[in-house]
């Protein structure tokens, strides 16, 4: 027998495929249930969950792993401000829905609103944003949405800026084209297309003036590649680009004429005494030219 009371607030609504899992522990439930119960955005890592609780983080993590297992939670790498790359939790309240499409009362139903909090049923981005935005962002334009094409494709987001050459030298960016074409050759991820390498190319003459080689360009952006791929290797190298940038060579300025060091003369074997000196007179040493005399060379 149960005991049921209304709820007109601070409610959260659990399928049954969740709540009546076959395969599911009561722990992985109950964690699943705590996490939908979140607002969006909020922590959901290990230490978290496991704090003031009786679980520990061997068992929070045991229920994740289950969650994840049977597509209640996944995990995403993303890159946020600053070239940063951090793991997003993403959990979905209906494995195998998307967005919002279990909401639809048919299939003629109207669009909603873009701009509307998300409802206790849409999935969650737990840690960084609401997993709805993301889902929203790649489905069909709605009013007041993010600008499309015409052909239906999302704009491109545009590249981040790369430093700047302060002159223009065609054999500099010859030779920058040639170096970004060919970081394919070394991680097919970074195949970049035309309109990537000429983004990129002022870029790269920026290294050149700063007397870097083109060993240390390459070195420079495909050191560290994330191992889960990248979705835009042209935004990757304009960041590398830009964060790596050596500093400029400084500039030697000549010193004064009493600061120079004296003129330091060749050294020679002296013709009369074959002992090794230095000094302007070209044939002998000074102990063999007589004092205020010169070489028989230089006597004219």
């Amino acid at each position: 027998m149960h005991e049921r009371h209304r709820h007109d607030s601070h409610f959260t609504v659990v399928g049954n495929h969740l709540a009546q899992h076959k395969d599911l522990s009561f722990t992985a439930m109950g964690v699943a249930v705590h996490i939908q119960s979140l607002p969006p955005g909020a922590r959901v890592d290990i230490k978290t969950l496991a704090r003031d609780r009786s679980e520990g983080t061997t068992r929070i993590a045991a229920a994740l792993r289950e969650l994840e297992r049977h597509g209640y939670l996944r995990r995403e790498r993303t890159r946020v401000a600053g070239g940063r790359i951090v793991t997003r939790t993403v959990y979905c309240d209906k494995p195998g829905a998307a967005g919002r499409r279990d909401l639809a009362t048919g299939p003629a139903s109207a669009p909603t609103d873009r701009t509307a909090q998300p409802t206790p049923s849409t999935p969650s981005a737990l840690g960084v944003g609401t997993e709805a935005g993301r889902e929203e962002q790649v489905g069909s334009a709605a009013p007041g949405g993010s600008p499309r094409s015409g052909s239906g494709r999302k704009k491109r987001k545009p590249l981040p800026a790369v430093p700047q050459p302060r002159f223009s030298r065609p054999e500099l960016v010859e030779r920058a084209v040639e170096l970004l074409t060919g970081l394919r050759r070394h991680a097919p991820e970074l195949t970049l297309s035309a309109c990537d390498v000429e983004h990129l190319t002022p870029g790269v003459v920026a290294w050149f003036e700063r007397e870097a080689t083109p060993h240390t360009v390459r070195r420079a952006v495909l050191h560290g590649l994330p191992e889960e791929g990248l979705r835009r290797p042209a935004a990757f190298v304009a960041y590398r680009l830009t964060a790596d940038l050596p500093a400029p060579m400084p500039v030697r300025v000549p010193l004064p004429a009493a600061e120079r060091l004296p003129e330091r003369h060749p050294l020679r074997n002296c013709e009369q005494c074959d002992r090794g000196y230095r000094g302007p007179d070209p044939q002998r040493c000074r102990e063999c030219v007589p004092e205020g005399g010169r070489s028989p060379a230089l006597r004219r």
